[in-house]
């Protein structure tokens, strides 16, 4: 019988063929190397490449891990994706981190240590790597922190980071109160946890955009789009608070 594991890592994955073999040896060989049993879980939100064939290939290829796959009948979003990997989780450390490694898997071990240690929820706090072609993502993203701040009352630095990890017990309850199942997940889980009062710690490491992937990000349609909900949000928990 497997170890039970002290920490599952969520993998959402969506369209991840280009780099989902390579991602994954660097997390593997991440994971090692940690003094602690872990599992990975792959959740595959309906992707339209062959992203199901390499995880049914990296699955079959490595007996000796724990690996599991849930595979979405439908596209369902980023959040419902993460949200469907935690609940299945087994850990009592769990988090996911973004399968393009534009943060890398290095930090993992710092985080799990965090949540060890006390905290409730650890995230990484993107710094971002002097690159040209970054700059838009750099601009957007202290931008739209600087948006949280202001309008939903949270001191976070980073509530959009894909690199989150919490305590499961702790913070599983806090999934059914979320709504937002797309991108907008990570900023409502963020500031739900303040409200609660959870610990929580931000810890600095590099991001490192790849050139060799082609982003989705539109600046002014996304900017436009997670300013309208932002103010939806803050609708919704002043109505909450009532």
């Amino acid at each position: 019988m497997a170890e039970v594991p002290h920490l599952s890592l969520v993998l959402a994955c969506y369209n991840e063929a280009e780099h989902l073999r390579a991602s994954f040896a660097e997390i593997r060989d991440t994971l090692e190397q940690v003094p602690f049993a872990f599992e990975i879980l792959f959740v595959d939100d309906k992707s339209r490449d062959a992203t199901r064939e390499i995880l049914a290939a990296i699955t079959a290829e490595h007996p000796g891990l724990q690996l599991r796959t849930i595979l979405h009948e439908a596209n369902r979003g980023r959040g419902a994706t993460v949200s469907d990997g935690f609940r299945a989780a087994r850990g009592a450390v769990t988090g996911y981190i973004d399968v393009d490694l534009e943060v890398h898997s290095r930090y993992i071990p710092s985080l799990v240590r965090a949540i060890d240690k006390g905290a409730d929820v650890a995230t990484l706090r993107r710094i971002y790597a002097f690159q040209i072609r970054s700059l838009d993502r750099y601009f957007m993203s202290r931008g739209y922190s600087f948006l949280v701040r202001r309008l939903l009352g949270v001191d976070f630095a980073d509530t959009e980071t894909g690199y989150k990890f919490f305590r499961r017990e702790t913070v599983l309850p806090l999934l059914d109160e979320i709504q937002d199942s797309g991108w907008f997940w990570d900023t409502e889980f963020m500031v739900r946890a303040a409200r609660r009062g959870l610990r929580v710690v931000e810890i600095p490491g590099a991001y490192i955009r790849r050139q060799d992937k082609t982003s989705t990000v539109r600046g002014v349609r996304d900017s436009l789009r997670y300013f309208a909900q932002l103010l939806r949000f803050r609708a919704r928990l002043r109505h909450e608070g009532r």
